[in-house]
């Protein structure tokens, strides 16, 4: 204690300087547990639950921050193309939902009133529905790029048609049980559609280039009708990758 009044009294802007450097420090430090804890708590998609997997995501968000890039604007995306959507899809009414700062797992808020029962499993019964229906092009299994924590389609090597993506493989789409939004892939053209018309937006990864840019967040529907039209982005992405619409 008496060395750090000497220094205080020999060289006080030194002093300050150091005192204010460990000061930003124990905050910064600080944040960085809260954020982190926040993270593990809230779950971390496909991202392994570790430290490690939490500086790779800080990483991309950081890349993001300064990209200055709207995931909900589309113009970034081309029209033109194949496409498994309606020529128009309705727009959907309301304000946008809230989605959580970090880059992943690409999530928004749990809605505040919940989905009822009839809807919400009409909406979580679509991988097994249309695994059922298409058994001879699709299949049901765990998402990988949810980390197997949720049940996905793929379409079956025989019956793979469409882009082809290192990370996204052969699977189509999957649900998050947590919060009823989606990740379905699409056309480029019909994730226009969907993003120009409010359903939903852009994988923050596919801006980056490292994923499909047809990767697209669909968001939670609020209503049975709702549940309909997320039905139909849903059979557009198994258009898209078996050649097949329901």
């Amino acid at each position: 204690m008496e060395s750090l009044q000497h220094q205080a009294l020999d060289n006080p802007l030194a002093f300050g300087a150091s005192a204010a450097a460990i000061t930003a420090a124990l905050v910064f430090g600080a944040w960085i547990y809260r954020d982190y804890t926040a993270w593990i708590d809230f779950g971390t998609g496909g991202t392994s639950a570790n430290f490690s997997g939490y500086l790779r995501i800080t990483k991309f968000r950081l890349l993001r921050a300064f990209s200055g890039d709207d995931l909900k604007d589309a113009s970034s995306l081309s029209p033109d193309g194949l496409s498994y959507l309606p020529k128009q899809l309705p727009r959907r009414e309301g304000q946008l939902p809230a989605i959580i700062e970090r880059t992943l797992p690409q999530r928004q808020y749990p809605a505040k009133t919940p989905l009822d029962k009839a809807a919400y499993d009409r909406l979580h019964a679509l991988p097994k529905k249309y695994a059922e229906q298409l058994n001879d092009a699709l299949k049901l299994d765990k998402s990988v790029t949810e980390g197997r924590t949720t049940d996905a389609i793929y379409a079956l090597p025989a019956h793979r048609h469409g882009a082809h993506d290192r990370v996204l493989g052969d699977e189509i789409a999957h649900v998050h049980p947590a919060e009823n939004s989606l990740h379905v892939w699409l056309t480029e053209a019909d994730t226009y559609k969907v993003v120009s018309a409010g359903w939903g937006e852009r994988f923050p990864l596919a801006s980056l280039g490292m994923v499909n840019a047809g990767w697209t967040f669909v968001y939670a529907p609020r209503s049975m009708e709702e549940v309909a039209v997320v039905e139909e982005i849903f059979k557009a992405g198994i258009g898209h990758l078996t050649g097949k619409r329901p």
